[in-house]
């Protein structure tokens, strides 16, 4: 398997000049590039994204397993891509930019280790596919949007550094009341939702909570797995979908291929922009001080493209809000996208939860999947656990 799969050195750094001569504008992760006059800054942020690919030889997996990813593990690394990206907004802002040989930040070396290929990283591959198997997966088995994102879901509750809410929103609906209750969790203790700004009052004495509860605003990583179509993307998303990498609050979107995921970061012209995990690189193994040799973690040439109506139409966006009012902000945004006339909006955003929905919240989830036969309806990542969005 290895002889076949690539490895860092056999990449090559490529001429920009491959990326288009267009005047059509790039987005990428909701900033807008002149093609013409920004390669530079292009390629400087597309680089600046963390980069998850298959790795070899590292600690098996729960201890007798796999020592690669190779084949398997692409929608894995995609997950890791669009959690790397909130946690990178999160800790070192959207404007963050790497550069090759540069002593970085502590913000940035804490949050590359909590990827690294061992047992107890936060979100290592060994820790996603575990925390899988949970769900119905055995270690090596492909993954589909909607899997990883549950599962990273679970893996942030135990990330008390970063303390962000990882939300999965189910049944194509975004619910803004479910979202602002979990993100401000000291509503619950001080009242209604309604008249949010007078309760501050009640955040002294009358919740009791502890201080990193009554955070007024805990991050929001807001995940939304959606099927676009049947085997096609239906050409009415088409336009919808590329404004959401125009939007500020955009993680991009995993999706890809059957069995191939790709890790979309934006759009030009009729092409998305996206990194690929399909390469195998070796495990890379922090030193004693915590640095992680962190260059191969970085994609170093002009990013892959590729024509929007060859995406599989099974796909998860995702979206970062740091505060309130970016969530706020974020939902007039999607209300106007709605009101666009020619398209289809991807997903419902409503104020309440509808009568018909379960929260997969209200199920007494607990970090072990103790109740994993009950849940199974809401990690299934087959493509029938979709509701079929249709004119």
């Amino acid at each position: 398997m290895d002889a076949a799969t690539l490895t860092y050195d056999t990449l090559r750094f490529v001429e920009f000049e491959d990326f288009p001569e267009t005047s059509e504008p790039v987005w990428i992760l909701g900033k807008e590039y002149n093609a013409l006059t920004e390669k530079d800054e292009i390629l400087s942020d597309v680089t600046s994204r963390l980069w998850f690919t298959y790795r070899k030889n590292f600690p098996p997996i729960g201890g007798t397993g796999p020592t690669s990813d190779t084949g398997w593990g692409c929608m894995l690394r995609c997950g890791q891509m669009i959690l790397g990206e909130a946690l990178v907004c999160r800790h070192l802002g959207r404007d963050w930019r790497w550069a090759k040989g540069q002593k970085q930040r502590d913000e940035y070396i804490s949050l590359l280790n909590a990827f690294i290929d061992k047992k107890d990283s936060y979100y290592s591959i060994h820790q996603i596919a575990q925390m899988g198997v949970g769900e119905g997966k055995p270690i090596g088995q492909w993954y589909g949007p909607n899997t990883v994102a549950q599962v990273l879901k679970k893996l942030a509750v135990f990330d008390t550094w970063s303390k962000v809410v990882v939300h999965v929103a189910m049944d194509n609906t975004v619910v803004i009341e479910e979202i602002k209750r979990l993100c401000m969790p000291w509503l619950d203790a001080c009242g209604e939702l309604e008249g949010v700004g007078e309760l501050n009052g009640c955040l002294e004495g009358a919740c009791a909570m502890a201080e990193e509860e009554t955070a007024l605003w805990r991050p929001l990583v807001l995940l939304i797995p959606l099927r676009l179509g049947l085997s096609d993307i239906n050409d009415a998303y088409i336009e919808t979908l590329k404004q959401c990498f125009m939007l500020p609050q955009s993680l991009g979107v995993i999706g890809g291929k059957p069995n191939s995921a790709h890790y979309f970061i934006g759009y030009v012209g009729e092409e998305l922009i996206y990194l690929d995990p399909h390469t195998t690189q070796p495990a890379v193994e922090p030193s004693e001080d915590s640095q992680v040799p962190d260059e191969t973690y970085h994609c170093q040439h002009p990013p892959c493209r590729m024509h929007i109506c060859e995406l599989d139409p099974s796909i998860a966006a995702g979206f970062f809000c740091r505060t309130e009012d970016e969530f706020d902000d974020w939902c007039m945004r999607i209300r106007r996208l709605s009101c666009n006339r020619g398209t289809l909006p991807m997903f419902e955003l409503v104020d309440s939860q509808p009568s018909h929905m379960v929260s997969v919240d209200t199920l007494n989830l607990t970090p072990d999947f103790s109740d994993s036969d009950r849940l199974e309806r809401f990690f299934d990542s087959e493509d029938e656990e979709f509701e079929i969005l249709s004119l």
